[in-house]
């Protein structure tokens, strides 16, 4: 996972700092060193570790930490303050146009995941901010871009335009014609890359701009090439002027310099980044969310998000009820396995939980083959043992067991966790909950 070795390194260096009661300017001198070296470990721009350990050492040096009765609280607090403004200090939105359509012009070399992260993002600000995206398949040149592009589209639901390989020129302005006719407020244009920077392509790039004036240039990288990365964008800001970088791949670059590097040296905000293959795995991307989780202090609202998205109000205010009036069914536990899925890895989950040892749930996932067999099993119930599995006794288990392709195993098992899920949920249901951990309408963080 991205961050992953820069975060382990910054975090065993600020817990010898926390072993000290004082802090001397040799020892913030030795935690300075460390910080420098798992920078440029991850990949991090020289001249960015550079200036950025400059900084911190200037302020870590103050008085404010040396007198603190919690110097390396502060220390932390520092580093945490400089890593938010390295990656720009504040989520920067897409620009949107007074007068629709809003024209998102997508760039960037190939490889980097601009077909299916473009579509990603349209589904994102229709799910988001109830925008109806268009597609357009401006790449004429790479093998099947048009199929791919509209392969994703209809996945996604989202309409995809294109006239073959025509003039790419023509197609983008044929595009937002054809928004403009059918309502759609925003369009994607997905254009050409090529395997290296050449003038052809910029030159296609910058005609394509002159005849669109799109409202965004948003310039698609993968992070796991790293310098490579940001030498990308920094030749495509200058050839084109992009207004904006989205990363992706970043689940797959245990580095994560070009994160860190990238808005440093081109002076343009990340805006999103791709954080999986899955057509939803893509976020916002939050400097101050993405500072903490590298400091191990978890992402919290990340999460809260997240669980919004993925759990519908409804359905949680009626079963926050059912946990009160212990009318907690397995019908109401296959649900709430379902939507937990739907947010992801639970490694990943746990890496936005302050103070959870996300490594040591590397890799764990809710088992697809484990929930199609708790399907099995519980439709393979009637109704009654549904509501109310205490009537399960042993020839009930063996109906359901050859109903269901199971062993009666299996469905002890499920019962089991039933149980321990139902008595766990009463615990934190509503107002238990910290304030902080609750959504909209009071529910729970899982819908508790």
């Amino acid at each position: 996972m991205a961050f992953e070795n820069l975060s382990e390194k910054l975090t065993a260096a600020f817990k010898r700092l926390r072993s000290k009661g004082r802090l001397t300017s040799a020892d913030i001198k030795e935690a300075m060193r460390e910080v420098r070296l798992a920078l440029l470990e991850a990949d991090v721009s020289y001249k960015v570790v550079k200036d950025f350990v400059a900084k911190v050492s200037e302020r870590a040096q103050g008085a404010e930490v040396l007198e603190s009765l919690t110097p390396a609280q502060m220390v932390i607090k520092i580093v945490n303050e400089e890593l938010t403004a390295l990656m720009g200090s504040e989520n920067s939105k897409i620009a949107i146009s007074s007068k629709p359509p809003t024209v998102v012009m997508l760039v960037g070399l190939q490889g980097a995941g601009k077909t299916t992260n473009g579509a990603k993002l349209a589904a994102l600000l229709r799910k988001q901010g109830g925008k109806r995206p268009l597609l357009a398949a401006c790449d004429i040149y790479r093998p099947a871009a048009i199929d791919q592009l509209e392969t994703v589209g209809a996945k996604l639901d989202i309409p995809v335009f294109q006239l073959g390989k025509t003039d790419p020129v023509q197609i983008a302005k044929a595009a937002v014609e054809h928004a403009k006719k059918h309502g759609n407020d925003m369009v994607f244009l997905d254009t050409a890359g090529r395997l290296h920077i050449d003038e052809t392509l910029m030159d296609e790039l910058r005609s394509i701009k002159a005849a669109v004036e799109p409202d965004e240039i948003l310039l698609v990288v993968d992070a796991m090439t790293g310098q490579d990365a940001v030498n990308a964008a920094a030749a495509f800001d200058e050839a084109l002027g992009i207004d904006g970088i989205m990363l992706t791949k970043l689940d797959g670059d245990a580095r994560g310099g070009a994160a860190l590097s990238v808005r440093a040296v081109t002076g343009k905000p990340i805006k999103f980044v791709g954080t999986g293959e899955k057509l939803d795995a893509i976020e916002p991307f939050h400097p101050d969310r993405m500072a903490s989780r590298i400091l191990g202090m978890g992402d919290v609202l990340t999460l809260i998000e997240k669980a919004e998205q993925s759990f519908d109000e409804k359905k949680a205010l009626e079963l926050q009820e059912k946990l009160r009036s212990n009318r907690f069914t397995l019908n109401d536990y296959y649900d709430q396995l379902t939507q937990l899925k739907s947010m992801g890895s639970l490694s990943d989950i746990a890496g936005m939980l302050p103070g959870v040892d996300k490594k040591a749930l590397e890799g764990a996932n809710i088992d697809e083959s484990m929930l199609g067999r708790t399907e099995a099993i519980i439709l393979s119930m009637t109704k009654a043992e549904r509501e109310n599995p205490s009537i399960l006794n042993s020839s009930r288990k063996k109906r359901i067991a050859a109903g269901s392709g199971t062993r009666v195993v299996d469905i002890n098992r499920l019962l089991k966790q039933y149980e321990a899920t139902r008595s766990m949920a009463k615990q934190f249901t509503g107002s238990k909950l910290p304030k902080a951990f609750r959504g909209k309408g009071g529910k729970g963080l899982f819908g508790f």
